[in-house]
């Protein structure tokens, strides 16, 4: 369904419980960007009204998702550490070339978003599946409904907006393809997407 061409190795979630508060940090400061995508997305594209007021909920529901790992953090005695740059990201966002339309840009925009949430959802069930944490493999569960539906409506948005919708879904493969040779490199940090 998510259209991923490699998955997650399951062996990351062995590394991710050794070392819970990173992977905890990690998630909140990636719910945060997930919420200050929205607002750019909003401050960029504000004569799209069903975008905008898409992003408005998303805000809300992902600094719902902050407050959500930020509580897991504090209930086990930890406090929130400082931001770490996201390596899976800095990297995803060299693919498409800058310049071009604003129609251009927005397209980009929506797909990196909703490749990053579908990688989010993908980790999401991983840990929901073998984490040892019973708490913890719950809370993963109940937010992997949530990426879905973040990452269908980026894609949905996409191809909406993009001006030829073969473009699109052609984009849309080749960043597949793109994230697949960057996940090969990746996944052996305790980080949600690295």
């Amino acid at each position: 369904m998510l259209g991923l061409k490699l998955p997650t190795d399951p062996r990351w979630v062995n590394i991710v419980e050794k070392n819970i508060e990173e992977i905890l940090t990690d998630h909140a400061y990636c719910e945060q960007k997930a919420a200050s995508t929205a607002i750019s997305l909003i401050i960029g594209f504000p004569e799209k009204t069903e975008l905008v007021q898409e992003m408005i909920a998303l805000v809300k529901e992902e600094m719902s998702h902050f407050k959500l790992v930020h509580d897991h953090i504090v209930k086990r005695g930890w406090t929130l550490g400082r931001e770490r740059k996201d390596a899976y990201v800095i990297e995803l966002m060299k693919f498409f070339p800058k310049g071009g339309s604003r129609t251009t840009h927005l397209v980009h925009k929506l797909l990196y978003a909703a490749l990053i949430e579908a990688r989010s959802c993908e980790r999401f069930r991983l840990l929901s599946e073998n984490i040892a944490d019973q708490e913890l493999a719950t809370f993963y569960r109940n937010l992997m409904v949530s990426e879905a539906n973040h990452y269908t409506m980026f894609l949905t948005f996409a191809r909406k907006y993009g001006e030829n919708l073969d473009e699109v879904n052609q984009k849309w493969q080749d960043l597949l393809t793109y994230e697949a040779e960057l996940m090969s490199n990746l996944g052996k940090k305790e980080t949600m997407h690295g």
